[in-house]
């Protein structure tokens, strides 16, 4: 979605008005055009809702936004005369806290997967990571985190003791376009404890074949890395310490960098079935060990293996956009229902954040790495009060500011094996029967 603003006579926002005022009038567009869709079902007898679903879910996903962070906020915002509805909305505050607690699934998620489904139609790639492994035809970073701890507030609530896993609500697993810096698809799972791995092939199979995901070490499984195989898609992962290989052939190998042909276990009772490349080098002391079931080393050379594992970073920063930015860990109740409606308004807005931050990128002719996420948070809402284009001046002005500059990640000396030192065998590498020891 774009961030440049211009007049109309829908929106109401003149040039001049703060960043926030630009974004609001964007959401308000947005969520008036995407609740409003006729239904198919016959108009309800009676008078019409005290509430309608339009004034109570874009007040909530602007509440996100302005950062008022509880119900209370919500029916003022509601009932405010300044509001989208010019106080046409009256009810009382018991009649807001019954219809979020009552309501599922949360109305928010289809907005953030409208809004998401026309950010991924507006841009293919963000500046700097455009020729990322290009043969694929996406590129993902699949994780989870944890949410935060509900307060003890409820009655319910008061016996169980500070710390304790039964105050988590969930975790959310999330799979993040690496091209496009925005979040594809997100999951909120109930059981917080739950193994990342359980959730990892449904985030993922939705996404056609060819597409390459990065996970980390919490994701190595045999039956896991077979599965997407067996989808027509790709991984790249770290390969877990002292885990078994029964090696097919080395493709490549120069002092202690190496490229070679394995199936992963060599026991029996342990066996993947998916012929895969484990590739290995040194930087000054420290052994680096990747595994990938893409067997073209002309397609993914050492390097690019490290260089494209190393973007995985790429949802922590989105984790943490979510969680500390926009103030997730701040949840406004204990019930499921209206944690639920919160965290689809927080990723509805960390979106729009995401494409912000791209668009300054794109402005600032700059890789995206290079804008703060953080700062653009921060400064962007007061920087833009006068500003006709708040993304435009944001950019001109973000080396001065230091709202832009190169990144100080140290940057890993990642040797690499010449095309020459290759020896790739002809034909292809079948797989072998699988065996998973009985591991779910």
């Amino acid at each position: 979605m774009s961030m440049r603003h211009s007049p109309n006579r829908t929106s109401g926002v003149v040039p001049g008005s703060r960043a926030l005022d630009v974004i609001e009038a964007q959401l308000r567009d947005f969520v008036l055009t995407t609740l409003t869709v006729p239904s198919a079902r016959p108009a309800r007898r009676g008078r019409p809702e005290l509430l309608p679903a339009m004034a109570l879910w874009g007040a909530l996903v602007i509440g996100v936004l302005r950062r008022d962070l509880t119900q209370v906020d919500l029916w003022r915002r509601l009932i405010d005369r300044h509001w989208w509805f010019a106080g046409q909305i009256q009810v009382a505050k018991e009649t807001v806290y019954k219809r979020l607690s009552v309501t599922g699934p949360s109305p928010v998620q289809d907005l953030f997967t409208g809004m998401t489904e026309q950010l991924v139609a507006e841009r293919t790639a963000v500046p700097g990571l455009e020729a990322i492994a290009p043969w694929a035809t996406d590129v993902l970073a699949l994780d989870e985190t944890t949410l935060d701890a509900v307060a003890r507030k409820r009655p319910e609530l008061w016996e169980i003791p500070p710390g304790s896993t039964a105050l988590l609500p969930g975790k959310l697993t999330a799979v993040l376009d690496v091209r496009r810096q925005l979040f594809r698809s997100v999951t909120i799972q109930e059981k917080a404890t739950q193994n990342e791995r359980v959730a990892a092939l449904d985030a993922i199979t939705p996404f056609p074949a060819g597409s390459l995901v990065v996970m980390d070490l919490g994701y190595f499984s045999f039956p896991l890395f077979d599965a997407i195989a067996a989808q027509g898609k790709f991984f790249v992962s770290r390969l877990r310490a002292k885990t078994s290989v029964t090696p097919i052939t080395v493709l490549a190998e120069e002092g202690a960098t190496r490229d070679a042909l394995v199936y992963l276990g060599a026991y029996r009772a342990d066996q993947a079935a998916t012929p895969m490349r484990v590739i290995e080098f040194m930087v000054g002391s420290t052994r680096h060990t990747y595994v990938t079931n893409q067997l073209d080393p002309t397609l993914l050379s050492v390097r690019e293996v490290a260089d494209l594992y190393a973007e995985r970073w790429g949802i922590e920063i989105a984790f943490n956009l979510v969680k500390t930015d926009l103030k997730l860990s701040l949840l406004w109740s204990s019930k499921r229902a209206i944690i639920a409606h919160q965290i689809w308004g927080v990723l509805l807005i960390a979106q729009l954040v995401l494409a912000a931050r791209a668009a300054v990128a794109e402005r600032a002719r700059v890789p995206i790495t290079w804008v703060s996420l953080n700062l653009l948070v921060r400064y962007l809402p007061e920087y833009a009060k006068h500003a006709v284009d708040p993304i435009g001046d944001f950019a001109d002005q973000g080396a001065l500011m230091g709202f832009i500059r190169e990144p100080r990640r140290i940057k890993r000396q990642v040797p690499t094996l010449p095309p020459a030192s290759y020896r790739i065998p002809e034909g292809s590498t079948p797989p072998r029967p699988a065996r998973y020891a009985g591991k779910q």
